[in-house]
């Protein structure tokens, strides 16, 4: 973790899928929720995430942490890839791009976003476009689906 100079605390991490053969490697700024817990004694030098033995945890052993929280809460459908789809739906009704999703997620490519984007992107266009259609209007200037020209005999400019 470093702090930059306008005093935002950031993580930078190498994804653990891929990093072999195509490391990625992400620096995120660090919300000030998660900053409260990250300054807790119990959070290591290089990892954050430590078992109640003051050890890193494995991939295995986060993944059995939060099934066993979940299952206490009556959240058995959640996982933890479950996640970063959150995140990036979260993010989609934000209005943040597919870009600055990217950013966060670690994704590589737009079609990966969308995946789990497409709900969300679907919702947020929905309510921009009911918006757009109560919001109210000056008088009508449209063109009537059959413009009273063509009734008196005259052509249509785009045929004339």
């Amino acid at each position: 973790m470093r702090e930059d100079d306008e005093g935002v605390l950031w993580i930078g991490f190498t994804q653990h899928k891929g990093r072999n053969r195509h490391p990625i490697t992400l620096a995120i700024p660090i919300i000030p929720e998660l900053q409260h817990y990250l300054a807790d004694d119990r959070v290591g030098d290089t990892t954050f995430l430590m078992s109640e033995y003051g050890k890193p945890f494995t991939a295995a052993g986060v993944g059995n942490r939060f099934r066993k929280r979940w299952d206490a809460a009556d959240l058995g459908h959640c996982s933890v890839h479950g996640l970063r789809k959150a995140a990036a739906a979260r993010l989609a009704e934000l209005g943040c791009s597919e870009f600055e999703i990217m950013a966060i997620t670690g994704h590589q490519t737009s079609k990966e976003v969308t995946r789990y984007t497409k709900g969300a992107s679907q919702k947020l266009r929905a309510a921009s476009a009911l918006a757009r259609l109560t919001q109210p209007r000056g008088p009508v200037t449209s063109v009537p689906p059959f413009a009273t020209r063509r009734a008196a005999g005259q052509s249509c400019p785009a045929t004339a």
